[in-house]
């Protein structure tokens, strides 16, 4: 009996075994996780990141190889002081740089790779590569870096670093040490720049050796390159653009009204985009983000909310056209400005009484206060009359993002009955207390991207195309949204005096010492006032210099909007600006070198000092003209000639 239960034992506790064994080899194979067996070493090699190129087909960013040298902290095995020494002395670091890269890699994985010194030069690889066999723990990874073939559109290109904790958290595909888009396009684009990491995995045996691929590489994946991209900017008038913005501040969008593609996209000042590639990008980068003055990491072409001054007087003319509250015809008296109550709109000198085109072109503030209060007032309360004006002034694209391809931007601000309620109280405010929006001024906030949309959808006649940057990407189409027109509200009738009125600009009005020959160009002077705290105080300083534009007149092929901070008013330089970067994208070269020369030789990095200096802002606010040094206007004008020829 004792016998037969023993062998009964026996035959149980070998049926368990091989029912175990079966469950493990059968059933909970699936369960296997080779990223988490520790006897393999994972490899991952980098794809090729796709290539930019301009509307033209130039490239502007490629690539270049980099080399990490890649810790594993288990794997690494103590040093003695000479070999550490020569160890920190071939890597270029201290020892207490040293200590503190491997803390970092310690922290993240001890058996996982993660980088221990990023992005190597070709020569210091060449130097490594044969002695870091004698390092345990320690290999080189090769992986691509960005290669920026121009100096320009740093704002709109962008760049990569590398992933912080918090992305790796919430995209797992990155791991520490991987490169994303941290701006613009490269930011944008990311997910079709950056293609798709392979991998190899490496069987190590007890003593943690390498010997050979896993199961003979099955499970191995090749990477798979990123796509190449072609982007809207015309790099050349984007570069031309940078140059007439230099020693100033400000934002510079130019579109293409039949498509909304963006031509070029400014932020002054710029920076060189190849200072945030490579070993010294996290220190050029600090300095970029520390000049909280100049801030050329700032993009004012998309982030900069200012007042939009006169150009916004032509949607007032053109929703007081749609709402049925004035003729082109009707007139109105200016004495050097507007009434109301106890108080008084100033105005300039000029022909009165003005009718829209009148209006229009010597940019009269009584005929637009006159106009705005009719618009509001045709309702039963003001209230209502703002949600009507609102409603329209929205549907031009300000006071939203635009749904655009672009890393960054801002709304704007168009003022509703709810600001006014929230700002005195319901029903307690009247239409004079919104009078300023009459000139934009006021409450209305628009960026350059903004402005440059208006006016390409005024251009249009009704209609606008999104702005995007986005013109064809490898195997694959541009999204149906940017093909799609966006109608505004106003009636395509109404359109053509206030065009009228904007070529008439140029042909007798604000801009007429700004024209162009063969070119039918149709425009809108603006300044708006400048304020800033200085010592808690609201202080006045020297007015912005506002323009928009499109061209030709009919059937336009750019629309335009600059900005230049502290220019004063806008034929000054916006207007010179923008009338050159139509001149230069129609006809390729500039026959107003008078115009081009004013704008190259003057400076306005005096007035930017003026706040800090206690430099008192001049008479009326005007800007003096401070002209740069010749050599340095000589080295503008040596520039400009490279432009042309490339």
């Amino acid at each position: 009996m004792r016998k037969l239960l023993l062998l009964t034992s026996v035959i149980l506790v070998g049926l368990v075994f091989i029912a175990r064994l079966f469950y493990l080899q059968v059933y909970s194979s699936n369960s296997y996780n080779i990223f988490e067996d520790t006897a393999i070493l994972k490899e991952f090699t980098y794809p090729k990141r796709g290539y930019v190129y301009d509307r033209n087909g130039k490239l502007l960013v490629a690539n270049q190889p980099s080399y990490d040298v890649m810790v594993i902290p288990r794997e690494v095995e103590p040093m003695d002081s000479t070999e550490f020494y020569d160890f920190c002395k071939l890597l270029k670091i201290s020892k207490k740089d040293y200590i503190k890269k491997l803390d970092r890699a310690t922290n993240y994985s001890t058996r996982l790779p993660s980088p221990f010194v990023p992005q190597l030069s070709k020569n210091d690889y060449a130097v490594l590569q044969e002695k870091m066999r004698k390092y345990e723990g320690f290999y080189i990874q090769k992986r691509s870096l960005r290669s920026y073939q121009t100096t320009i559109g740093a704002n709109v290109l962008g760049d990569i670093g590398e992933v912080n904790r918090g992305i790796i958290t919430k995209q797992p595909y990155y791991k520490l040490g991987d490169l994303i888009g941290k701006q613009g396009i490269e930011k944008t684009y990311e997910n079709i720049l950056r293609g798709v990491k392979g991998i190899k995995f490496i069987q190590k045996d007890r003593f943690n050796k390498n010997i050979g691929p896993f199961k003979e590489g099955s499970f191995d994946t090749l990477p798979k390159p990123g796509k190449d991209i072609t982007i809207t900017i015309d790099s050349r008038l984007q570069a031309y653009g940078e140059l007439l913005m230099k020693n100033k501040r400000g934002g510079i969008v130019a579109i293409e009204p039949s498509s909304g593609e963006i031509l070029a996209m400014v932020s002054g000042p710029s920076y060189n985009p190849n200072l945030l590639v490579g070993r010294d990008r996290s220190k050029n980068f600090s300095k970029l983000y520390r000049d909280s003055i100049a801030k050329p990491l700032f993009d004012r072409g998309l982030q900069a909310m200012y007042p939009p001054g006169s150009p916004f007087k032509t949607l007032n003319a053109l929703i007081a056209l749609q709402e049925g509250v004035v003729k082109t015809e009707d007139r109105f008296s200016c004495s050097m400005g507007y009434r109301y109550g106890n108080r008084k709109m100033g105005c300039h000198v000029h022909r009165s009484p003005v009718n829209m085109n009148i209006g229009i072109y010597e940019s009269c503030n009584a005929y637009f206060a006159n106009i705005y209060r009719k618009i509001i007032d045709k309702y039963d309360k003001p209230s209502d009359g703002m949600d009507a004006w609102s409603k329209h002034i929205k549907s031009f694209g300000l006071g939203n993002y635009l749904n655009n391809d672009l890393s960054v931007g801002q709304p704007g601000k168009v003022p509703s009955a709810e600001t006014y309620d929230r700002d005195y109280g319901k029903n307690k405010w009247y239409t004079t207390f919104t009078i300023s929006n009459a000139i934009g001024q006021g409450e209305v906030l628009a960026t350059p991207i903004q402005l440059a949309n208006m006016a390409a959808a005024i251009g249009n006649r009704g209609y606008y195309y999104t702005p995007h940057i986005i013109k064809n990407i490898e195997g694959d189409t541009v999204p149906l949204n940017f093909t799609i027109p966006k109608y505004t509200t106003i009636d395509k009738q109404h359109f053509e005096p206030v065009v009228q009125g904007m070529y008439d600009v140029y042909n007798k009005g604000t801009a007429s010492m700004l024209k162009v020959k063969d070119i039918e160009i149709c425009g809108k002077t603006g300044t708006a006032e400048n304020f800033a705290i200085i010592d808690s105080v609201k202080t006045q300083l020297t007015d912005h210099s506002i323009f928009v534009a499109f061209a030709p007149k009919d059937n336009p092929k750019i629309a335009i909007a600059v900005f230049v901070e502290n220019g004063y008013f806008g034929s000054r330089f916006a207007g010179r600006m923008a009338s050159l970067m139509i001149e230069q994208y129609l006809k390729g070269k500039i026959t107003r070198t008078d115009m081009e020369n004013f704008v190259l030789r003057y400076s306005l990095k005096h007035e930017y000092e003026k706040p800090y200096s206690g430099e008192p802002f001049g008479i009326n606010r005007q800007t003096s003209l401070v002209p740069i040094e010749e050599n340095e206007f000589q080295k503008s004008l040596k520039t400009k000639a490279e432009i042309t020829k490339s």
